[in-house]
């Protein structure tokens, strides 16, 4: 106290904690031979909750592992980080402690939703899930040089829209490869690509909309931005891309979109469509969804050279 009244609190007292130092979350055990550490923060954005990613590790690796990023769906303004959707729910053991079992770290991180914050909030917190793995990556036994990133619906967006922009990135991950299930990437093309009347680029409630603050076709520049096919280049790493050709929420069209543009950019994409399959993996066979996920872990594990558990 001085006669001017208390002493200012130091300004360092008043930031947020640097995730980079919080303890990590103690350790579970979901199925055999797989550690989760549930919950660890990696970003605290001004103004917003804390971020917090989710990591099934190999229990017993005998050397730094690959590590596969999870990104969540949910038409950018819901969902759950370690959720693969309806298909995978009564999986036992789950889709991320099998990658685990394999031989590979599995991160499932948060993100800001659209509700919280637009475009480009949702990139830049996958930016910092990516940094903060290769700052722990010692600790946790990562080896973050090989990295694939994996998402579904908007989160298959988002990991294409990180995995086409981390060249630009240092003291990160490294990304060797992107897997996409039935992602938007051209949000500009979403009307032509949608039956006549199905989409309407001036609605201000559409999920895309919400997600840039404002209507596509009044935003132009954002949604050009952020679109996938706006960042290919020849830095691009090698993608797998799946949709269902029946699928009604996103068309199928969106990610020949993504294809086509890798390809012009002198990249060789593995496009699968597959027949019959709506959003969600809906009217698909149990097997063929199986054969979906499949792919995927083969596709990882050949971008990272995992040997098989």
């Amino acid at each position: 106290m001085t006669d001017r009244g208390p002493i200012p609190l130091p300004p360092h007292l008043l930031a947020p904690p640097d995730p980079a130092a919080l303890p990590l979350p103690p350790p579970a055990a979901p199925a055999a031979g797989v550690r989760l550490l549930r919950g660890a923060v990696y970003a605290i954005p001004d103004g917003s909750r804390p971020l917090t990613v989710d990591l099934w590790l190999p229990e017993d690796a005998a050397g730094c592992v690959p590590v596969v990023v999870f990104v969540h769906g949910g038409a950018w303004r819901t969902g759950l980080r370690d959720d693969l959707g309806p298909r995978f729910r009564h999986w036992r053991p789950g889709p991320f402690a099998r990658l685990a079992q394999a031989g590979f770290a599995v991160a499932c991180p948060d993100y800001r939703l659209s509700g919280e914050a637009p475009h480009p909030a949702q990139a830049d917190d996958l930016a910092a899930a990516l940094a903060w793995l290769h700052t722990h990556a010692a600790g946790l036994g990562l080896d973050t040089a090989r990295t694939v990133l994996w998402g579904e619906s908007a989160g298959g967006h988002l990991a294409a829209l990180t995995a086409l922009t981390g060249h630009t990135r240092t003291d990160t991950a490294t990304i060797t490869g992107c897997v996409t299930w039935y992602a938007p990437t051209d949000l500009p093309g979403l009307a032509e690509d949608r039956p006549p009347g199905a989409y309407d680029p001036h609605d201000p409630a559409s999920f895309e909309a919400m997600l840039l603050g404002g209507a596509p076709a009044d935003r132009p520049e954002a949604a050009r931005d952020a679109s996938p096919v706006t960042h290919v280049s020849t830095h691009a790493p090698p993608f797998l891309i799946l949709h269902g050709t029946d699928d009604a929420l996103v068309p199928a069209r969106q990610s020949v979109r993504l294809a086509e543009a890798l390809r012009a950019a002198g990249h060789h994409p593995d496009l699968h469509l597959v027949t019959g399959g709506n959003h969600l993996w809906v009217g698909l066979a149990d097997e063929e969804v199986t054969d979906c996920y499949a792919r995927t872990v083969d596709f990882a594990r050949r971008r990272t050279d995992a040997e098989e558990a």
